[in-house]
């Protein structure tokens, strides 16, 4: 088996400022009411919580729960200069003066020096603002005005955070997932496996193995905490078969008997929503997978995706054509193949354009078939002001004569980017929707894993996806030296959210980043085209870079 080993260290937590957005009760999960209080900020759909804080400010709802500044792990943040502390049991109930031979928790930046938690002094903090030695707060903290019954549900619910309950270790070794559902390209999913077990495989030959903990000096209490651990990675095939309805069993399957800390990377084909929901459900980390059609609605934590894909490519095209003078009353044709993943873009598209007075007529061809019908919806389309193709580069190719006085978008991600196989008379008129940089400007951030392939002899057969991959495997396997011994799903998921923003390598994007509420790294592109005009693969920004 492919194992990897990793070198975890401490390293400092930077969570940026959270914004908080609003909570409607339909959008509230079957939950205790202590996790709805923590969570957000809500006693009932219909009932919010009431604090203050020591400046007089209200907070209410959304805006005083917990986990704006707790985070969802528990595990605290950083604003600035200001500490969040943790507020897991295993911290709040701790006494920090502890000798050698007590228990040691993990280390955490934000962790305080005071006197241990009673369950009364517990509840005067979140009441009055107190904390265990008699001090006042921080202004952030809340004064919450909660009755006995919401307080013992609250208190109950801190109980369930833990430093010491995710999945998925056993031994030393640290066990991750990589999915792949059975409508994923199959060239695409032997480059992505290729990628991943590289980079196992390597790990895994790293000449330290597990070692005892690694105590420093203990001058201090959090020193005494701060230890570094060694654990090898496992990596774990979970291949789908059959229809979309079968794969919840299928996964629950994986899952009962090969259980992981996370999802990492993955492909997959027209439809993710099955292994998003999953992964949402059974509270799984599913990190930067492989898909051109993520899920994008409301909630959700545990799913971080690179960007939305086509449907971002669709918000560019709506971008620019909005902008077109003249814009209602324009009448746009699309050509998509049913149930690929343009059929969602399209469904995207016209859904913003038809808000803005366009007409939007759809064409849409039968599965499977090079070129299969494709005459006769380019036929139908004669006559159209702007024409968006949702084609893969084999309807590309075989694209005949382009419509007269049309502008043409396609869509990069399927087409094949910068190798989109464009006949010459379609150049000119054509634009590429591209969520990713254009060629020219990736520079060093695309060369160091092309580097990396070509000394490790991985053929490259698709370079975006081979590289997404290996830009997910980085970012995990940095995340892991900044966990300590805190190995809590939700906690790696705040810690790629704070480190992120600070990535130089980031591969086909410009810059990636990820706030609390954010769950896609990279949210804008580029209407590009190419040129010259008739013949080479050299792509330009036609504009700046775009965030619709």
């Amino acid at each position: 088996m492919n194992r990897l080993i990793i070198r975890l260290a401490s390293a400092a937590l930077l969570i940026p400022a959270v914004a908080i957005l609003p909570i409607r009760a339909a959008d509230l999960p079957e939950a205790s009411v202590g996790e709805s209080i923590y969570l957000h900020g809500m006693l009932a759909p219909d009932s919010p919580v009431v604090g203050a804080r020591e400046n007089g400010i209200p907070a209410k709802g959304a805006d005083a729960a917990c986990v704006n500044c707790h985070l969802r792990s528990g595990l605290g943040s950083r604003e600035g200069e200001i500490f969040i502390p943790p507020v897991t049991t295993d911290y709040l109930f701790h006494d920090p003066s502890h000798t050698g031979a007590d228990a040691v928790l993990p280390y955490v930046e934000s962790m305080h020096r005071r006197s241990p938690y009673t369950p009364a002094t517990l509840q005067r903090a979140i009441r009055e603002g107190l904390d265990s030695d008699g001090r006042q707060l921080g202004y952030l903290m809340p004064r919450y005005a909660l009755g006995d019954r919401e307080m013992a549900d609250l208190l109950a619910y801190l109980k369930k955070l833990s430093v010491h309950q995710s999945p998925g270790i056993t031994d030393g070794v640290l066990h991750f997932a990589t999915i792949v559902t059975p409508d994923a390209n199959p060239v695409k999913r032997s480059g992505v496996l290729d990628v991943l077990q590289h980079y196992v495989t390597e790990y895994d030959s790293f000449p330290i193995g597990p070692q005892p903990r690694m105590w420093t000096s203990g001058k201090a209490a959090p020193a005494k905490s701060m230890y570094m651990a060694h654990l090898r990675w496992q990596l774990h095939v979970w291949q789908l078969e059959g229809p979309a309805e079968s794969w919840r069993a299928q996964l629950e399957g994986h899952l009962k008997r090969e259980p992981v800390f996370a999802v990492l990377s993955g492909l997959g084909g027209s439809n993710w929503a099955p292994v998003h929901q999953f992964c949402e459900e059974e509270r799984v980390p599913c990190l930067f997978p492989n898909v051109e059609v993520p899920v994008v609605g409301e909630g959700g934590f545990y799913s971080l995706y690179f960007s939305r894909g086509v449907l971002l490519e669709a918000d560019l095209i709506a971008n620019r054509l909005g902008a077109e003078p003249k814009a209602e009353g324009l009448v746009v044709d699309q050509i998509y193949r049913r149930g690929d993943s343009g059929e969602r873009a399209a469904q995207e598209l016209a859904a913003t354009l038809q808000t803005q007075g366009v007409k939007v007529r759809d064409h849409a061809l039968a599965p499977g078939g090079k070129g299969k019908g494709l005459s006769a919806a380019l036929h139908d389309a004669a006559g159209t002001q702007a024409l968006v193709l949702w084609l893969r580069s084999d309807d590309v190719g075989a694209l005949g004569t382009p419509p007269a006085h049309a502008k043409v978008f396609i869509s990069g991600l399927m087409g094949g980017l910068e190798d989109t196989p464009l006949p010459a008379g379609w150049r000119e008129s054509t634009y590429l929707a591209l969520p990713l940089d254009v060629p020219s400007r990736r520079g060093v951030r695309l060369d160091y894993p092309l580097g990396w392939f070509h000394f490790r002899h991985i053929p490259i057969v698709a370079q975006q996806v081979q590289s997404d991959t290996f830009l997910a495997c980085t970012l995990v396997s940095e995340v892991m030296k900044m966990l300590s011994d805190s190995y809590v799903r939700e906690y790696l998921i705040e810690q790629l959210q704070g480190m992120l923003e600070h990535r130089l390598i980031t591969g086909y994007y410009p810059h990636l980043a990820l706030s609390y509420h954010e769950r896609f790294a990279s949210r804008g592109g580029y209407i590009a085209h190419f040129t010259p005009a008739g013949t080479g693969t050299r792509l330009v920004a036609d504009g700046d870079w775009t965030v619709p």
